[in-house]
């Protein structure tokens, strides 16, 4: 049973009386995080690579967060690449992939997906003349339509990228399937594991994906992206940087320049902050992680149901928690979804409003034009006063 006050009293943001529903565009850090980042910068800031003291500790980190990054993703070390953000570091491998195919080659995304796993395969398109295919959702629930995604996948398939878990309306797709499906024809599985980080462990291995990427940011820690690259790809794809030297990871060779070795810092305390929930070890951490916050979504699911004039787009029936994250999107009758934030601020409730960069799924939910939804969304440090906060200041809107 997780500590809900002692996981409380080691975020600071908490103590300030506003109720964090944000999560989804990230994460509040705890202390630890803080500190070791403050420590990095001003105990021993050195480039790596060289014969001092300092410089050797740089080194030392370097490894010790490529090590946690490949615990967290169920990869090798040499394995992972570090980036400034999931975006910029999708943007790059997607370009790089897109090197070894050719004209009519065929990509698949996703309705469901956040922007970042679908614009950087629309452009390399656009420049190499690819084709890309969109698998829908099922507005019923806003999940993944995963009939409709296998009819897509043929012979010229050869990325399918997908989420583990939509930022937008919190739906986890069955990404094992879409894997194997991806790997029956041929092609790479591509999964962003941003969304689902904090709320289920980002398995690559258990996933089967080929990429998987996500960023610690979400997940308790600083901005900063992390790519998990099976091995013989990350040694294969040609990459924009400076030439390498030999002992170079391969997940290295889409690293460009200096890395922030305080963000590096910062994610090695995040990770260990997590570990911390399940006595040192990640699985037990998730577990209870998964366990808190579907009895905090259940609360929620069943609260937000009695209000009239409340619209949730997503999965609503309490007994399938387990298929989505504790994130909620909602509209409200009649009003502005920015007009419904603005409330809920003024009430020390902070929640987003707009399409959360879930650009299609917005679209696909037809939701748009009317200013696109409003996102509420739970992590394990949320309390029940916090969630019950929400459910009061919607009623009377």
């Amino acid at each position: 049973m997780l500590d809900v006050a002692a996981v409380r009293a080691q975020f600071p943001a908490l103590a300030t009386g506003a109720a964090f529903l944000d999560g989804p565009a990230g994460s509040q850090v705890p202390l630890a995080v803080a500190d070791a980042m403050r420590d990095q910068l001003l105990r021993s800031t050195a480039n790596s690579g060289g014969a001092f003291a300092a410089s050797v500790e740089a080194d030392e980190l370097v490894r010790r967060a490529r090590a946690d990054a490949a615990e967290l993703t169920a990869s090798s070390a040499d394995e992972i690449a570090f980036g400034p953000n999931m975006t910029t570091l999708n943007f790059a491998l997607a370009h790089a992939v897109a090197r070894t195919l050719r004209a009519g080659d065929e990509i698949v995304v996703t309705d469901l997906d956040h922007d970042a796993n679908v614009a950087p395969w629309l452009r390399v398109a656009e420049d190499r003349g690819f084709v890309v295919r969109v698998a829908p959702i099922a507005p019923r629930d806003a999940t993944l339509d995963l009939d409709a995604l296998e009819a897509l996948l043929g012979p010229r398939t050869r990325i399918v990228a997908f989420t583990l878990a939509s930022n937008a309306v919190g739906s986890i797709p069955d990404a094992r399937r879409v894997a194997d499906a991806a790997h029956a024809v041929g092609a790479l599985a591509w999964a962003d594991g941003v969304h689902l980080a904090p709320h289920r462990r980002p398995d690559r291995a258990a996933v089967g994906a080929d990429v998987l990427l996500c960023s610690p940011y979400k997940l308790f820690g600083p901005h900063l992206g992390i790519a998990a690259i099976r091995r013989d790809l990350a040694e294969s794809w040609p990459a924009d940087r400076v030439r390498p030297s030999p002992q170079d990871p391969p997940g290295h060779r889409f690293e460009t320049g200096t890395p922030s070795f305080e963000a590096l810092a910062g994610l090695v305390a995040a990770i260990g902050y997590v570990r911390t929930i399940g006595d040192g070890d990640l699985a037990a951490a998730y577990a209870a992680i998964r366990e808190r916050e579907e009895s905090l979504a259940v609360r929620a699911l069943r609260g937000l149901a009695e209000l009239p004039g409340v619209e949730l787009h997503g999965i609503a029936d309490p007994a399938r928690v387990a298929e989505r994250t504790p994130t909620f999107c909602l509209t409200v009758e009649g009003r502005d979804p920015r007009e419904v934030a603005e409330t809920l601020a003024r009430a020390g409730i902070n929640v987003w409003d707009g399409d959360f960069y879930a650009y299609a799924l917005i679209r696909a939910l037809g939701l748009a034009e009317d200013g696109g939804a409003v996102r509420a969304g739970l992590l394990h440090y949320t309390s029940e006063e916090e969630v019950d906060r929400l459910l009061e200041a919607l009623a009377p809107i």
